[in-house]
């Protein structure tokens, strides 16, 4: 399984951006667009960004693995946001300074509490042994998701920490262009991050799963390497998203040699996100587990007992899995 770069990092874009308003879009939640330009950012040039692993950035919400309790846990991405009055503070500043640079802030009292399990992602700035807010006033951080929880519900239905196993969608070992449906003991994932996509995640952009059985799987980040990636310039990159079958995908996420990540978003050209028939739902899948094979006494209505009653199905698509639950 891919173990490249975990996103633990602030990811840069590929080109240098420019903000342009939108003001037919004031009602929306954000009446500006963040567009590329044709400079490629020099932070992608000095990760070596020509000899980079282009990647699939997959549409969900960012999850980690690590140890909790002794034994490997499913985190869910929760950043530490400023309370009201340091909100104002801080916008203020930006408003008239035009960054946050030279922002003072006070850790003990400018931020909301999170759970006492909150922990800081690895790759954050510290500030007097303290982590430091990013540019956007935020910490990022992890907690950790129990198998109970109601809040994390979706997080929780693609792990078994009885089994200590993990519900993983990614390529198929053998025959290529065939996606795999399988169990991986979340030892193996230790530290790595993943994307949880489906039904209930960022309004179901692959099409999975309906509110009656919902579908979800973790997609570990660096899963869905591209092999046809277009040339590192704005206009052979546009053309590939805009008319390319192998296009028809969120992002690119660019590995690099140094552990750097550099992103481009189709809404950084201009294009919509998400469309009617992403790469992904394109392609068949294979489920390749069976509880009984492996002696596992799943609990039932869980994800992990609806595989198990379909090892070694095949179908056309991810979307039609869904009517044989």
């Amino acid at each position: 399984m891919s173990r490249l770069g975990s996103v633990q990092q602030k990811v840069a874009c590929l080109f240098v951006t420019q903000v342009k308003e939108e003001p037919s879009a004031k009602r929306e939640r954000q009446p500006f667009k963040v567009l590329a330009t044709e400079t490629i950012n020099p932070k992608a040039l000095d990760a070596d960004i020509y000899s980079a692993i282009p990647t699939e950035k997959v549409d969900g919400t960012c999850c980690y693995i690590t140890t909790h309790k002794g034994q490997p846990y499913l985190w869910a991405r929760l950043d530490r946001k400023p309370n009201k009055q340091a909100e104002k503070r801080f916008k203020r500043f930006v408003h008239s300074a035009g960054d946050s640079k030279g922002f003072t802030w006070n850790i003990e009292d400018d931020f909301k509490p999170v759970p006492e399990c909150w922990i800081p992602t690895k790759e954050i700035e510290y500030c007097n042994g303290k982590p430091f807010p990013d540019e956007n006033g935020h910490i990022p951080g992890w907690v950790p998701v129990e198998q109970n929880s109601k809040q994390y519900c979706w997080h929780a239905s693609v792990v078994d920490y009885e089994f200590e196993l993990a519900l993983i969608l990614k390529n198929h070992t053998e025959e290529p262009g065939l996606l795999e449906i399988s169990l991986v003991p979340l030892s193996d994932l230790s530290e790595q991050t993943l994307e949880l996509i489906g039904t209930s995640i960022n309004a179901n952009p692959y099409g999975l799963g309906d509110k009656k059985h919902p579908i979800h799987f973790l997609v570990p980040h660096g899963t869905f390497q591209i092999k046809n990636a277009p040339p590192l310039n704005h206009d052979d990159i546009l053309s590939w998203f805009d008319g390319s079958k192998e296009g028809k995908i969120e992002g690119i996420v660019w590995h690099c040699a140094d552990g750097n990540l550099i992103k481009l978003h189709r809404h950084h050209l201009g294009l919509c996100w998400p469309i009617v028939d992403p790469h992904l739902i394109s392609q068949p899948v294979v489920i390749t587990f069976s509880g009984a094979k492996y002696d596992y006494n799943f609990e039932p209505k869980t994800l992990f007992h609806y595989f198990s009653k379909l090892g070694g199905q095949r179908f056309n698509s991810l979307r039609d899995i869904v009517s044989n639950l």
